[in-house]
């Protein structure tokens, strides 16, 4: 069943190489999309079928070809308890965004081409979780940069060439770094096998030189995960990005680099991980306070969702930092609830900003779950989760990662690593202000006149409203902008606002069509799988946990094995 893996690779970059036919034009490319994506997370869910769950701990369905024998680098392709659920989550996410993508067209057109590319997107984030040697994991690592790099400059929003720029060369210079990493390993061992190396724990690999590794390929992984202070490109490419472009780069983007400490970092240098975890705990809680504190002061509803990432990975950072399986497992389970949670947002949000022409918080005013119910409680549902509720996913990653530090390994500082839990429960507290106090802006409250732009929106034009002596003058929100409706002056006594199919009045502009359309059909498709695993996961963390377990006790040489 090894060819699994292959196919996993081969039908996604065989459906992009496919597009460069002709014949595929028009809603062809959206649906040509949908079938390759279906199928990919078909295959995705057949190796999670047929996978021993029994013996999680080892490597299955491995692939290993000499790739370049002068130099002794392998194609090898496996996949165990750790990378197996990022596999599938990248598989449904992927799927997800063409569904979405096909009721949303880019704004910048060209979509066979944004076709192409995230299908070669897709091909670089499934191979970075199943590549088993090095160098070929920093191929498919590499992979992914210039396809998102495209989808930010060319689909992105009115700053998106700055905000690609900014991307690409934060990413490229922690690769070269990663690089440089990788290299020093493979001097020192004589190998690139990461089944051969994790199995070694660090054997024939001195201190001081796993240390100068640890560093390297924890600085370029860091890049990627985003930790602070290396995060400033995140908030810019997210805010620019068009809404499938946040949703990869949210759920699976930022999940190779923390896959990273899971898989190579951690366990090949022990010793180096050991002496530097102390430095990844101290940054990770202060990204976790950053982070909340930055959302905080957001107008913007797309970047603060943005901000909250690189609190969110601060606790899977802090996770990895206390060098236990209750944190390495708090880390893994806390990547896969952010992926789906945090995917959820950007939709719910990339929704709200087509209707309303922006995602400016002041300027989308409150009362949206009055205007559009639907969409209100779903943007609702996903700040609770992230925030960290009982009962749902994003709970279980962030208690764990406190648990964790609460004991970390031995060798650590305890009473710094209390510390350490002391201001990631803080950071609990500093989430769930901004998601209500978010909440309380745009879901809560009266709701505006809205006037509906473009699809899903009818079309139609701004309208200026006559108010009643004494009441206020507010803004009402367009598919394109927010105008502030001008007040004409008293209006006669028992004056009634006008309706949108009564005669227009001298002087004021009504809309030609009805209100804001709620969710679509299409959306919903995209979003609920979402919803569901959210839910899944958070009244049954077993389903995950018993998954990532065995792996996480073979990589600290506690069961399991490598084979």
């Amino acid at each position: 069943m090894s060819w699994l893996l292959l196919a996993l690779l081969a039908v996604p970059l065989a459906g992009a190489a496919s597009l460069t036919a002709p014949a595929f034009r028009g809603r062809a490319v959206s649906l040509h999309g949908i079938a390759v994506s279906a199928v990919t997370f078909v295959l995705a869910v057949v190796v999670a079928a047929v996978f021993d769950y029994g013996d999680a701990g080892r490597m299955r369905l491995q692939t290993d070809w000499s790739w370049i024998p002068g130099l002794d680098l392998r194609f090898h392709l496996g996949v165990d308890g750790i990378s197996l659920p990022l596999v599938v989550l990248t598989a449904l996410l992927s799927l997800l965004c063409f569904v979405h993508l096909a009721g949303h067209p880019p704004d910048g057109g060209r979509l066979r081409a944004l076709v192409f590319t995230l299908l070669v997107l897709e091909v670089g984030m499934i191979g970075t979780f199943l590549a088993l040697d090095l160098l070929l994991f920093f191929v498919f690592f590499e992979v992914v940069l210039i396809p998102m790099y495209f989808v930010i400059a060319i689909w992105g929003g009115r700053h998106r060439r700055a905000a690609a720029v900014k991307f690409i060369l934060y990413t490229l210079l922690g690769s070269a770094v990663l690089l440089l990493g990788l290299l020093v390993i493979w001097t020192q061992t004589g190998t690139l096998d990461m089944v051969e190396l994790t199995a070694r724990h660090g054997a024939g690999i001195a201190r001081s030189v796993q240390i100068v590794a640890f560093l390297a390929v924890g600085i370029g992984l860091a890049v990627k995960t985003p930790m602070w202070p290396l995060h400033t490109w995140l908030p810019d490419a997210h805010t620019e990005a068009p809404t499938v472009g946040s949703v990869l780069l949210a759920g699976v983007l930022l999940k190779m680099g923390s896959y990273g400490f899971a898989r190579i970092a951690i366990p090949i240098l022990p010793e180096g991980a050991a002496a530097l975890a102390p430095w990844l705990g101290a940054l990770a809680v202060v990204g976790i306070i950053y982070g909340s504190l930055a959302c905080l002061a957001q107008r913007d509803l797309k970047r603060m969702i943005a901000y909250s990432s690189v609190g969110h990975m601060g606790f899977v950072l802090l996770g990895f930092a206390t060098l236990t399986p209750v944190g390495m497992n708090a880390a893994l389970f806390g990547n896969i609830a952010h992926g789906l949670i945090t995917g959820l947002l950007f939709f719910v949000a990339g929704g709200i900003k087509e209707r309303y022409g922006t995602a400016d918080m002041v300027r989308l005013g409150g009362g949206m779950l009055r205007r559009l119910p639907y969409i209100g409680s779903l943007l609702t549902f996903a700040c609770v989760a992230s925030l960290g509720l009982p009962g749902l996913a994003g709970f279980w990653g962030e208690m764990l990662a406190l648990l964790g530090a609460f004991r970390p390994a031995a060798g650590l500082s305890r009473p710094l690593f209390l510390v350490f839990m002391a201001v990631g429960g803080v950071g609990t507290v500093l989430t769930a202000a901004y998601f209500l106090v978010m909440l309380s802006r745009v879901t809560h409250g009266r709701a505006r006149e809205i006037v509906p732009v473009g699809p899903p929106l009818a079309s139609s034009e701004e309208v200026r409203v006559v108010l009643g002596p004494g009441e206020p003058v507010e803004p009402v929100a367009t598919g394109t902008a927010v105008a502030d409706v001008e007040d004409s002056g008293p209006a006669p006594s028992g004056a009634r606002l006008p309706r949108a199919d009564a005669p227009a009045p001298s002087g004021a502009r009504l809309p030609r069509a009805g209100r804001l359309a709620d969710v679509t059909a299409g959306e919903l498709a995209a979003w609920v799988p979402l919803v569901a695993l959210t839910i899944l996961f958070g009244v049954w963390p077993k389903a995950l946990l018993a998954l990532t377990g065995p792996a996480v006790q073979a990589i600290f040489g506690l069961g399991g094995g490598a084979g």
